[in-house]
């Protein structure tokens, strides 16, 4: 009998959460304005979880991956299907260290470059850790375009936002050049309490 009662309101509240998840507005990007995200430039902290799949001309890959941002400190985890394959990249100021969990961390104060030789593709770390949250980087120029903006030679457009307490933060993002693809959806986003699981 208790089972039971214990059973349906686990039931219950799993549709609750579901629910809850789903309420989040997705929107089309209107035309993009930097004017109204010049206050994500003041996040000190974020985090969110989501879908990344990157295609080169050689290579391509997909990957779950989860991005906690502190002031100095970037975590990005990317896991396959079921959390296989897990890869734990760290930047702190100059350094960069990445776990694949085999109890052999690899370190270097190359950050972009090594990171690059890992992946085996050339992604733009730093720059990314802006246009996610969908700003271009700082004290490099930029381009406007309808959906987001051009910068270093990439095209980085902004398909769909969501709304996050009161911000419309990117939900699905492109980021483009002649060699490389990134394709990024954000299912969670967690401003100013960013926490990756180890």
């Amino acid at each position: 009998m208790v089972a039971n009662k214990i059973k349906q309101g686990g039931v219950c509240l799993l549709i609750l959460l579901l629910s809850a998840c789903s309420s989040v507005p997705i929107e089309p990007e209107g035309r993009y304005q930097i004017q109204t995200r010049e206050s994500l430039y003041k996040l000190e902290r974020w985090s969110f979880e989501g879908r990344v799949a990157i295609t080169g001309k050689k290579d391509a890959w997909q990957a779950n991956i989860k991005w906690a941002h502190a002031a100095n400190d970037e975590k990005i985890k990317l896991a396959g299907p079921l959390g296989q394959g897990a890869t734990l990249i760290q930047l702190t100021g100059d350094s960069v260290t990445i776990d694949r969990g085999d109890n052999k961390p690899l370190t270097s104060t190359q950050p972009e470059l090594f990171i690059n030789q890992q992946l085996g593709l050339f992604v733009p770390v730093q720059s990314l850790r802006y246009w996610v949250v969908g700003v271009p980087e700082p004290n490099s120029r930029y381009n406007v375009t309808a959906t987001g903006f051009t910068q270093s030679g990439w095209l980085i457009d902004y398909k769909q936002t969501q709304q996050i307490d009161g911000r419309a933060m990117p939900y699905k993002i492109t980021v483009s050049n002649e060699q490389l693809k990134l394709k990024l959806i954000i299912d969670q986003w967690v401003l100013n309490d960013a926490i990756v699981q180890q």
